[in-house]
């Protein structure tokens, strides 16, 4: 059985520990998308992680972790990623790499850098990871598949082409140094080097899993709102966020996809820039929320950078629900809300005299505002709490609200950071 554990909102909604927890009983884990622009926070009892590039369900020794052709594969993290948990003591990974799987270069990171200080204030507050510059080179045919690394007769004239091709651009657009084609050729070298023992066809893999019967997760990243089609375009990342692309993006048949998992934060986060309608703008209120979110507060696990903080988007959540093809609602950091007397939920969006109820295209967002129902807080810490029944009944009554409002079932609830920290449900919405 395939199942997929996808975002539905801006990314940050806690996809990892969903992936690490549901990891127990699969027995392949694959990320389909994406690079190390983003992170996946995961507590166990190895300690606390923050992956950027392995899947989540990396720390059981039971499980093959898969790199699929869709994801922007930066070698050198990748490996530096595999050293990190082991030498903190986890079991040595089972790791396998598409075969057609793309890899993002030196000079990806560095066009993401030139570029990002070139716009200035309308930057798009990139992670400077390459990605753009990398799914960019990927679609104009002129990126590098893992495959070619071990073919110096197809690598040579493509370096030669690269370098003539950025050189312009480096020249004349960014006044930067030139890339030289003898130090392309030697990282490249580097990389199959280091690759070499992980290559595999990996859809063929799958399709033998498949047939044995093998449990697998595919890994989201980011979540519905960076979409490139259905999100905040442009302040969107670079390759699809959605659960129907993780057919694509691990090479299976879509009709395997039996079950999407879709994460939702208990209230909303946001890194980087676009349209967040949400948002707190009261400093202290949402610097309060940021302190006290997630585990150790609410920054970027690739970046650092604090997270733009939300009250729950109905309207957003509803509209991630229904792009992703929701079986089941994952809603996570639930026991952080326990402080407040009362929580504002966002339940529609004012536009021009208007409420919206669903959710409209970019350049509209940015005209709208919240239109914001407060729901009694709870006023108590709910870790430790296992049974759907034993919430208080404020609790109870904030879930059951949203789950009517998105319209999609809450099977899972998180109230912790932890692999136990889960409290599953029943939901009327399931039946």
């Amino acid at each position: 059985m395939v199942k997929a554990i996808v975002g539905a909102n801006w990314g940050d909604e806690g996809k990892g520990k969903i992936t690490d927890m549901m990891a127990e009983n699969s027995d392949i884990i694959v990320r389909f998308q994406g690079g190390a622009n983003a992170g996946h926070t995961i507590v166990n009892n190895y300690g606390k992680f923050a992956l950027h590039s392995l899947p989540s369900g990396v720390f059981y020794d039971h499980t093959t972790s898969i790199i699929g052709n869709g994801v922007a594969l930066n070698i050198p993290v990748l490996f530096n990623e595999i050293k990190s948990i082991v030498d903190k003591g986890v079991p040595e990974p089972k790791i396998l790499v598409s075969d057609r799987c793309q890899i993002v270069m030196p000079y990806h990171i560095a066009f993401d850098e030139y570029e990002e200080e070139r716009l200035g204030k309308a930057s798009f507050g990139s992670t400077k990871s390459g990605i753009a510059p990398f799914y960019s080179d990927k679609y104009a045919k002129i990126g590098f598949q893992v495959s070619e690394l071990f073919d110096d007769d197809t690598l040579l004239p493509k370096v030669k082409k690269i370098c003539e091709l950025k050189n312009v651009q480096l020249k004349y657009l960014y006044n930067k140094p030139e890339l030289k084609e003898d130090e392309l050729m030697n990282t490249l070298h580097e990389y199959r080097d280091m690759v070499k023992p992980y290559v595999c066809d990996v859809s063929l893999f799958l399709d033998k899993a498949i047939k044995e019967g093998k449990t697998i997760l595919l890994e989201g990243q980011l979540g519905s709102m960076k979409d490139p089609d259905h999100g905040i375009y442009p302040m969107v990342t670079s390759s699809s966020t959605l659960a129907a692309y993780g057919a694509i993006g691990a090479g299976i048949p879509p009709y395997e996809i039996k079950q999407i998992v879709t994460v939702c934060k208990a209230y909303s986060s946001a890194v980087g820039a676009g349209a967040f309608v949400s948002e707190i703008h009261e400093d202290d209120v949402a610097d309060e929320l940021r302190r006290r979110g997630g585990d150790g507060g609410e920054y970027g696990a690739t970046t650092g950078r604090p997270r733009r903080m939300g009250w729950f988007d109905c309207v957003a959540s509803k509209y991630g629900c229904r792009l992703q093809g929701t079986t089941d609602v994952a809603f996570t950091v639930l026991d952080v809300l326990g402080y407040l007397d009362e929580i504002p939920v966002c339940v529609g969006y004012e536009y021009e005299g208007e409420v919206l109820t669903d959710f409209p295209v970019t350049w509209k967002l940015d005209k709208c505002k919240p239109v914001l129902k407060n729901l009694p807080g709870w006023k108590q810490d709910i870790r430790g709490i296992k049974n759907y029944e034993d919430l208080p009944k404020e609790c109870r009554d904030y879930i059951e609200f949203i789950e009517g409002e998105i319209g999609y079932p809450i099977t899972m609830v998180s109230n912790g950071p932890g692999r136990e920290d889960i409290i599953y449900r029943e939901s009327a919405l399931s039946k």
